[in-house]
């Protein structure tokens, strides 16, 4: 069994409380690099790494285009920009067209992830309305990714992971309490 590689975590609407919540109970020693797609409103200069650098030990930043990612870092997708990630990590910010209306998109990201990392990929999708999401976590469970996704009956908002629930591609549903316990779980079990 090849060791984890990527963890890739989506949200949209009480995102930010959920991805503290998760973020923050990783600890500094979190040995991989966490890419996330947050749905922003492109209007507004984004505080999201600033925010969730507070609530967390892991070093957050807005990605930037083809830069490579590291362990231990978080990676925000910026507002209006899609977000994926290449076979060597390397990052690549689009603003080709909305996806499900959103940009950034959940199902880019989880689909690069799948593509790049295969079963080294964890994606996990957090509170949100619509379905954004849902393709990308076919797309990594199929590639031999593990798939974790928020209760949608506890999530501030069901949308999203009641859709990502409903492709059936999920491996845990879980309260968001737990989700980082889990991950954790899982990329230190690989790493053995």
């Amino acid at each position: 069994m090849e060791p984890y590689a990527v963890v890739a975590v989506a949200s949209s609407a009480g995102g930010v409380q959920g991805l503290s919540t998760v973020l923050g109970a990783f600890g500094a020693d979190f040995p991989l690099p966490v890419v996330v797609v947050q749905h922003l409103d492109p209007r507004h200069r984004t505080l999201i790494a600033d925010v969730l650098s507070r609530r967390t030990r892991l070093s957050v930043k807005l990605a930037e285009d083809r830069e490579r990612v590291k362990g231990g870092t978080v990676y925000l997708a910026p507002p209006n920009r899609h977000l994926l990630i290449g076979p060597e990590g390397n990052i690549s910010l689009s603003d080709s067209e909305l996806v499900h209306f959103v940009r950034p998109s959940a199902d880019l990201l989880f689909e690069s992830v799948a593509g790049a990392y295969g079963s080294r990929a964890i994606a996990c999708v957090l509170t949100g309305t619509g379905v954004d999401g849902a393709m990308g976590v076919d797309a990594v469970k199929s590639r031999g990714g593990t798939v974790i996704v928020e209760d949608p009956r506890t999530a501030q908002f069901g949308g999203m992971p009641g859709a990502a629930v409903d492709t059936g591609a999920v491996d845990f549903v879980l309260p968001l309490e737990e989700i980082a316990a889990a991950i954790r779980e899982l990329v230190e079990t690989k790493r053995q």
